[in-house]
């Protein structure tokens, strides 16, 4: 187990430097310590189709940590979240921003508060609901997903969650361009962004829409 560890803390040094991306040395204890609980939790309750930490580094792990140049704002809610992507992973190396992480199945809520309660982190909060049933007295910056659901009902199921000058920061595999096609007249699509992942070879998108005002 220790060396596996070592391996696992190596591999995700590693692809941090790859991806650019640069994060506190307690961050990265927390990342793999993420990484490591989920494989465990994968074992009995399905969370993820893949269980190698390893594999789960890059197809997980790097993939969520891609949003951490697009962030702005104080806050951000992740719909449909599952085991926590890409939400816990941002809230650990974002701390001065606000989470709350989203999604119906029990399982995997009851995962990512155990984690999140577990690191300590006092930025994220975790709630079993839908999108289109959460109620919120404060709106977020950014709302985001990683591929939860087309782009018309991604935005219609939470648009009541983004703050009137906020941003859909949605994450996808091809460029979906029927899906464009069908956006909300009141969206509009202001950029899309080619996410390179370390060690994925997968087409992988970031699509920033907006209100038209």
């Amino acid at each position: 187990m220790e060396n596996t560890d070592r391996n696992l803390a190596a591999a995700l040094e590693k692809g941090l430097d790859d991806a650019g991306i640069r994060v506190s040395r307690d961050a990265k204890g927390q990342l793999c310590y993420y990484l490591q609980q989920l494989s465990k939790w994968n074992r009995t309750h399905n969370l993820s189709g893949i269980n190698d930490p390893l594999k789960m580094l890059n197809l997980h792990l790097l993939d969520s940590l891609s949003l951490l140049p697009y962030l702005e704002g104080r806050s951000l809610a992740d719909i449909g979240c599952g085991a926590g992507l890409p939400g816990l992973p941002l809230a650990i190396c974002r701390p001065d921003m606000d989470f709350v992480l989203l999604d119906s199945n029990g399982k995997k809520t009851a995962f990512v508060f155990q984690v999140a309660a577990q690191l300590g982190l006092k930025n994220l909060q975790v709630v079993r609901t839908r999108a289109e049933d959460y109620a919120s007295e404060n709106q977020v910056a950014i709302v985001t997903s990683r591929a939860f659901a087309t782009l018309n009902t991604f935005i219609r199921c939470s648009e009541h969650l983004l703050a009137q000058s906020g941003r859909f920061l949605a994450m996808k595999g091809k460029f979906p361009e029927d899906e464009l096609k069908d956006l909300p007249e009141d969206y509009c699509l202001v950029a899309a962004h080619t996410l390179h992942i370390p060690g994925l070879d997968a087409s992988r998108h970031l699509l920033d829409i907006r209100r038209i005002t």
